[in-house]
């Protein structure tokens, strides 16, 4: 896909890859609509941005939000082309911690923003992007969504995080075939440890370790390498139904 002039939501924008990769694709002169919880986090990256930019305030979980977000894109930024889904939580709790079992809200909370969330963006954009007109390639529309390594090698404390992100491993193949008769591609992102606002909110100490775990470079990721790669997910049309680690080459350890 040629991004340039197109229209793509971009979900958690307020900060961390989200707002980076929205940064990224306006600056590839694409219309993002930015959606997240915090409006005043979207309207400080909108500023940034400029006239490319649009704000939805968007519970992801909630359809008729995300239906108000998908509304704003296609009537003010004259359709619907791309969805990258960044938005998502990252609890650490174990199944057995010191004050008694893993409390089933946060299970349940984790999985339906990560999750469900990335499945309620998902269904709603792709009917949106199915009336688009197809280019010279059939193509109609491009879903990226961003799993984790945790997905494959999740640690003690993770299991509601690597459930919900195995999750949307598994939703790849199966949404990219179903979605290929309308030519819409369908991406998955697994990023190892990247420098995320929680992760830099560490102690330097703790961030150069995590750093030194990787084997090249041993360094943690930048948001700007895993935003290069959503650009290229969108300008590659072989890319399809494929989950792709940007991680250094890191296989997590049990802790």
């Amino acid at each position: 896909m040629k991004i340039q002039g197109k229209t793509v939501i971009v979900t958690g924008a307020g900060s961390g890859l989200g707002a980076t990769t929205a940064r990224r694709l306006a600056n590839g002169g694409v219309r993002v609509v930015l959606v997240d919880r915090n409006k005043a986090a979207i309207e400080h990256v909108a500023a940034e941005i400029g006239a490319n930019a649009l704000c939805a305030e968007t519970d992801v979980t909630d359809p008729a939000s995300v239906q108000a977000a998908i509304d704003l894109a296609v009537n003010r930024g004259g359709g619907l082309n791309g969805l990258v889904n960044c938005a998502g939580v990252a609890p650490a709790e174990k199944i057995l911690g010191k004050t008694g079992a893993h409390p089933f809200e946060s299970f349940a909370n984790t999985v339906n923003i990560n999750l469900i969330g990335t499945f309620n963006t998902l269904r709603l954009a792709a009917e949106a992007m199915s009336r688009n007109v197809a280019d010279e390639s059939g193509e109609r529309g491009v879903i990226v969504n961003t799993a984790s390594v945790a997905a494959f090698e999740g640690q003690v404390g993770q299991a509601a995080y690597a459930s919900s992100k195995a999750g949307i491993v598994g939703l790849t193949l199966p949404a990219a075939r179903e979605l290929s008769r309308y030519g819409i591609r369908v991406m998955a992102i697994a990023p190892g440890i990247m420098e995320t606002p929680m992760l830099m909110s560490m102690p330097t100490e703790v961030q150069e370790s995590l750093g030194r775990m990787v084997p090249f470079p041993p360094r943690l990721g930048k948001p700007y390498e895993f935003a290069a790669l959503v650009q290229h997910v969108f300008e590659n049309t072989y890319l399809n139904g494929e989950v792709i680690r940007i991680d250094g080459a890191i296989r997590m350890a049990g802790r």
